[in-house]
């Protein structure tokens, strides 16, 4: 098990930590059993969660071409 906030996070530091970009993006989608299967039993309810760093986050040009791209 694991929250998808802090997975966002760690994948994120991971590739700053292994390839040094000069800024990341990650945008995670993911079905929640939680919700899906129990409690709630919301059949399809998602959450997107990201991580912006460097240029990705700074950047106000940057960052809304990362955002868009990853909305469609």
């Amino acid at each position: 098990l694991q929250i998808q906030e802090k997975m966002t996070s760690e994948i994120a530091l991971a590739i700053e930590e292994v390839l040094r970009p000069q800024g990341v993006g990650v945008v995670i989608e993911a079905e929640h059993s939680c919700m899906t299967l129990r409690g709630v039993n919301a059949p399809g309810a998602s959450l997107t969660t990201s991580h912006l760093s460097g240029v990705m986050r700074d950047d106000p040009r940057t960052r809304e071409e990362f955002l868009r791209l990853t909305r469609t």
